[in-house]
């Protein structure tokens, strides 16, 4: 398992991922999980993945190829982000057809996801989820951030503080405290943590940093987040009629 996040605010956009993809008592696999593919000036693009890892792998193989292969249907040549989506996403049904049903048939699930998040020079950022069928969904002012993988355990705190006029600091501080409250209930999820920080209409990364286990700033995190609930916890009243 694992956990990505992507926003898309009013000031730009963040991304995070974690790296774990499988845990156990003597067993974590660590596999990076965002791919950027960046020209200055056109276009800036960031893709991040959850599920099987051998899916998503082979989506960003294909991708990856075609891209290299420099046709007109590429990440470097398509006018738009929903074109990119449709790219992910018909190389999503491509693997699910080759891959799809021997999986399944050997109890593998086949499963995977993607958001996808950047700008393209002539339209505003944009940010996408493509699920296992090639199909996706956009973010709109309402809902204005995706997550995939392990997300029940991160989410309350995106509910309550994000908004779209979050300035891209606080974002990077409520990603940082989601991911927190992911790792500290879920052993799936884990360092290291990838962060791309994306200013709208920049066409340039503002901050790309791994976090590693023991980074001075995510144990801050912990311990300020954690004191922090204890206290506003102690603070509340009781129910009346305990």
């Amino acid at each position: 398992m694992t956990y990505c996040l992507g926003m898309n605010l009013d000031a730009g956009m963040v991304f995070v991922s974690d790296s774990r993809t499988n845990a156990g008592v003597d067993n974590i696999g660590k596999f990076e999980k965002m791919r950027v593919y960046a020209r200055s000036g056109d276009r800036m693009l960031v893709t991040l993945s959850a599920g099987n890892l051998s899916v998503t792998q082979n989506v960003l193989s294909l991708i990856e190829q075609r891209a290299r292969a420099g046709g007109a249907n590429s990440v470097w040549h398509v006018d738009s982000m929903y074109d990119v989506a449709c790219l992910i996403g018909e190389a999503m049904r491509e693997i699910q057809r080759r891959d799809g049903d021997y999986m399944r048939k050997n109890n593998i699930d086949a499963s995977a996801s993607f958001v996808l998040g950047g700008q393209i020079q002539g339209e505003p950022p944009r940010l996408f989820m493509v699920y296992t069928e090639g199909n996706f969904i956009e973010s709109s002012h309402d809902t204005s951030f995706f997550q995939i993988g392990e997300v029940k355990y991160g989410k309350p705190i995106l509910d309550r503080v994000l908004v779209p006029g979050t300035p891209l600091d606080d974002a990077v501080k409520c990603a940082l405290i989601s991911f927190d409250s992911t790792m500290r209930s879920n052993i799936s999820v884990g360092p290291p943590l990838d962060v791309l920080v994306y200013r709208k209409d920049s066409f340039s990364i503002e901050l790309q940093k791994r976090l590693e286990e023991g980074d001075p700033y995510l144990i801050l995190i912990r311990q300020q987040w954690g004191e922090g609930l204890r206290r506003v916890f102690s603070g509340l009243s009781g129910p009346e009629w305990a």
